[in-house]
């Protein structure tokens, strides 16, 4: 602080060029994020320490993080200002398209001394040792992803647990984080069964195994889609022009680890349920696609990605499970932080449109979304169910006033904690256009204030839209 006044108060002709300069260039560079401010810049001494989120202090000792491989470092966790953790990590970038953003994504393990992986309950959270540093940055709420997990929940679908941090690396104050779980087999996450390699017969051979549609990214295997990562759908997305795939990815076991027949088995086993799906008895409750699938899962995935008219949604970041003697469920949900109005193509933004006919709308994009959602519709037992479990929904868990309290409570904790002017302080967005923006507020509270009116206008339109569809 003692340099920084004397450059103020300097009258030579030396400091007042620089100062000029200093100006000049910050003025000529509105539009990209500022450095990190440092720890020191950042803390209010006006906040009580019960009101702060809890921070998180990562230190590389020098290391650049990479996206991939993990590299070696310390974690520091206070809450309240009282430190509740410390100890060893590994920690990368993560993340595919939000790579371009200044502000990164990271994924961290928790090590021990020996630097293996160690198990450990973190800010309350179930033990484990993966975890996810989620850098909201386009969505200038900062709250898209946090709400659409906390509402799964409520509404009995397991979310990545997640809540509000502040992150500093290497001394350098990085803003708002959500720290998450990351979707994997787990007790206390994703409640499968563990397949083991041996395990390549009979019942053994049935679950569990976790499948995503997806960007590649990380470690697949080769180049592209290929028989090592994935299988493909022997049907092509519907509106499909110029040869589109969909493209199913080995989660767990993992591309690395499942077997020849384990990838023989649950290929077949999709393969099994699009055929029936495809078929005129695809609602026949034995030859049907009701045969192979947890249809309360997917009517579950359906609405929660139709509130949230989720860009992304159906196509990408699309996780399945199949539990050993289960059938196929959906979800996981991950990923919607260009949901709730929050993208300016393919009618993302819109409130009056399906989300699950996004190739009506984008034909020509890569990633399309299987002909299953499409196909449901037709069926007159799913519309039913549909519209019986929604009505449930909006008259409880997914209330407008449910919905509205969350964004409340998220909105105030974000503004009690100086969270949000720290955060917007770091990296100056708002009142400038971050892909994919389809409205950008001049303020944190205009943003918040789009996301309440834009839910609002949506949950009519849907309400109305549900109701009329012919069962």
């Amino acid at each position: 602080m003692k340099s920084r006044s004397f450059l103020a108060n300097s009258k030579t002709p030396f400091f007042s060029l620089l100062l000029f300069a200093i100006f000049f260039y910050s003025c000529q560079n509105d539009d990209i994020a500022p450095d990190p401010m440092d720890e020191e810049q950042i803390e209010d001494p006006q906040i009580a320490p019960e009101d702060k989120l809890p921070h998180l202090f990562v230190n590389t000792n020098g290391g650049t993080i990479v996206d991939e491989p993990k590299i070696d470092g310390e974690i520091r966790i206070t809450e309240a200002e009282v430190e509740t953790y410390s100890g060893r990590i590994g920690i990368e970038i993560r993340g595919a398209s939000s790579q371009m953003f200044p502000k990164k994504s990271y994924g961290m393990e928790t090590r021990d001394a020996d630097n293996e992986d160690l198990d450990v309950s973190l800010l309350g959270l179930p033990e484990e040792e993966d975890w996810v540093l989620y850098a909201p940055y386009s969505d200038k709420s900062l709250m898209r992803n946090i709400l659409i997990y906390d509402l799964s929940r409520d509404i009995g679908q397991y979310a990545s647990r997640s809540q509000f941090v502040e992150l500093t690396i290497n001394d350098e104050y990085k803003g708002v984080y959500v720290f998450m779980e990351k979707l994997k087999r787990d007790a206390g996450r994703i409640d499968i069964n563990k397949l083991k390699d041996d395990e390549n017969s009979g019942e053994d051979l049935t679950g569990g195994y976790i499948l995503k549609i997806d960007k590649l990214a990380g470690n697949n295997l080769g180049e592209g889609y290929n028989d090592l990562n994935s299988f493909t759908s022997a049907y092509s997305p519907p509106s499909a022009s110029i040869g589109q795939e969909i493209h199913f990815l080995y989660e767990e076991p993992d591309a690395e680890d499942i077997t020849t027949e384990q990838k023989a088995y649950i290929s077949d086993y999709v393969g099994s349920f699009e055929a029936a799906l495809a078929s005129d008895e695809f609602t026949d409750p034995v030859l049907g696609y009701p045969a192979f699938i947890d249809v309360d899962s997917f009517i579950d995935f359906f609405i929660l990605t139709e509130i949230s008219n989720n860009v992304d949604g159906y196509r990408l970041s699309t996780f399945m499970t199949k539990d050993k003697n289960g059938k196929l469920s959906m979800g996981p949900i991950w990923d919607f932080n260009l949901a709730f109005g929050n993208a300016d193509y393919c009618s993302g933004g819109e409130t009056n449109v399906w989300a699950y006919k996004f190739n009506e709308r984008c034909a020509q994009d890569f990633w399309l979304i299987p002909f299953w959602w499409q196909r449901f519709m037709e069926d007159p037992a799913f519309v039913s169910a549909l519209k019986t479990r929604y009505q449930a929904l909006r008259a409880g868990e997914l209330s407008d006033a449910q919905i509205l309290s969350r964004i409340d409570a998220y909105d105030d904790n974000l503004s009690v904690s100086g969270s949000k002017d720290a955060n917007f302080t770091t990296w100056n967005v708002l009142g400038i256009y971050v892909w994919p923006n389809r409205f950008v507020g001049s303020s944190h509270d205009e943003e918040v204030t789009y996301l309440r009116n834009w839910i609002n206008d949506r949950l009519i339109w849907l309400d109305a839209a549900i109701e009329g569809l012919p069962n």
